[in-house]
């Protein structure tokens, strides 16, 4: 052990004399932070820091408060493990001492290098930024930083009760989200990384997220492009009466006597399944009037968000988002016959074996998602900002007889995540489309613009409302196949 601190301390001056210098084989990538010395692992020809602390734990008197910076240090660190996923029932190992990062970087590379940020969906309720699905290794062997961050969940991210918010937000899941963005301004150059040159992108809660994070004045400055996949962009977002009523039933639910700030996060979790049992959007983002003042599509449609290249697009097939959808409630919503809907879906129609599920999850598709991204990419491109629209329908060859839910079909590919649960093994068709994808991706996070060479050229959405198809077939800019349902839809 003092041999290896010994090697470690002789090296350190070398990796801490200036970020992202190469590194000379056998010794350990190290990277200096306010926090402390940190040392990461290497696996292949990736450096990885994981577990980095950006916010002190919100535990005890930090509960339901905003994020608080951790305390300087002059310790070494080690950071080779994920820390613990955020407080959620189906976790067994997660934890309220959770507000943690991982970075991604290539191994021996010169910086300033481009930053991609990963927010994760789950609803708000949750998820992690610790699954293998989402390891940055195969994006940051491109030459990228990739930050993948956790975020409060659930009651514990998303409570609002004026007894405990001192007249602050409930909106501490959001807190968090900025609080790693001002990590990463702040340190992410000790990783090679060029903190001018940050890109987030997530899908569902995490595209919302950015979403409102574009739209907010506290974080606008701290990134400089958006990747928004399978935005529902239409949702409406709680109001704060909404929320403190939410929040009022929560309380209860935990009993009158109980001190909120010290009662066991096994009582919190049994209240909060008590109350998704009721609605399993009763922990979300609410309009506090600090941090968020608008829904989306209105914040769009004023102009008010951030005027930066955004990437926005959607699957052929969201099944499988914040759980099954409920087919009469899906089909109600819309308002339409179903001799309608055949007409809309008339390969549905002529299909023997389609009925009521098959047409309301293709109805679900394209109105909660397909519509919503168009209107977002419009809105956005009529701002004068860079504006590239996709819809992702490939199926890998594997699945395409039963191919399953659909929602974050496309992570798998621009992760480049083969034999971990949710993605299987790729063939070697599934594996040219996922480099592609991959290279879109990268190439906008790098400049801001996703074409490259050998590419199929992606058009700009401005105008005519044209996009790039991602299909089992080819990938190729075209005009939307989906226009005149879609239109039918936003009406």
């Amino acid at each position: 052990m003092r041999s290896l601190l010994a090697l470690i301390a002789a090296s350190a001056s070398f990796w801490l004399a200036g970020p992202a210098v190469a590194q000379p084989v056998g010794q350990f990538p190290f990277a200096l932070t306010r926090e402390g010395q940190m040392l990461g692992a290497v696996e292949g020809e990736v450096a990885s820091f994981k577990g980095l602390a950006y916010a002190a734990p919100p535990v005890g008197a930090l509960r339901w408060r905003p994020p608080q910076p951790t305390p300087e240090s002059s310790e070494m660190r080690t950071a080779y493990a994920y820390g613990a996923p955020c407080l959620q029932p189906a976790l067994p190992d997660a934890s309220e001492d959770c507000l943690t990062l991982n970075v991604f970087r290539p191994f021996g590379v010169d910086g300033p290098l481009p930053v991609m940020m990963f927010i994760h969906g789950g609803g708000f309720v949750g998820g992690t930024a610790n699954e293998r699905l989402f390891e940055g290794a195969r994006l940051a062997q491109a030459g990228l930083i990739v930050v993948t961050a956790n975020y409060r969940l659930g009651a514990l991210g998303w409570l609002a009760d004026p007894a405990l918010t001192d007249g602050g937000s409930g909106n501490w899941g959001l807190m968090d989200q900025i609080a790693a963005l001002h990590w990463v301004h702040d340190n992410i150059a000790a990783f090679g990384g060029d903190r001018d040159n940050v890109t987030l992108f997530g899908s569902g809660a995490g595209a919302t997220s950015i979403a409102l994070l574009m739209l907010s004045a506290q974080s606008r400055d701290l990134f400089q492009k958006a990747i928004l996949q399978s935005i529902p962009a239409r949702a409406r977002l709680r109001s704060s009466q909404e929320a403190e009523a939410v929040g009022r039933q929560f309380v209860a639910a935990l009993g009158p006597q109980a001190d909120l700030r010290a009662a066991d996060p096994r009582r919190l979790l049994a209240a909060e399944g008590r109350l998704l049992e009721q609605s399993r959007h009763g922990f979300a983002p609410m309009m506090d009037g600090a941090l968020v003042t608008e829904d989306i599509a209105a914040g769009f449609s004023a102009g008010h968000q951030s005027r930066i290249p955004l990437m926005i697009g959607s699957n052929d097939d969201e099944t499988g988002f914040d759980g099954e959808f409920d087919t009469g409630e899906e089909l109600a919503a819309s308002g339409l016959t179903n001799d309608e809907l055949r007409k809309l879906y008339p390969d549905l129609a002529s299909r023997s074996l389609a009925g009521p599920v098959d047409l309301a999850a293709r109805l679900y598709t394209d109105r909660v998602f397909s519509e919503p991204a168009r209107l977002l990419a419009r809105l956005h491109a009529a701002s004068g900002a860079a504006t590239f629209r996709y819809r992702f329908a490939y199926v890998p060859e594997a699945r395409r007889g039963n191919p399953g839910a659909g929602h974050g079909r496309e992570l798998q590919f621009i992760f480049g995540a083969e034999g971990v649960p949710g993605a299987g093994i790729f063939s070697r068709a599934d594996r040219e489309v996922a480099s592609r994808v991959r290279s879109y991706w990268i190439n906008f996070a790098r400049n801001g613009n996703p074409n490259g060479s050998g590419l199929p050229h992606w058009e700009q959405a401005a105008g005519r409302d044209r996009l790039l198809l991602i299909t089992n077939d080819r990938i190729a800019t075209g005009d939307d196949p989906s226009a005149d349902r879609l239109d039918r839809l936003a009406r």
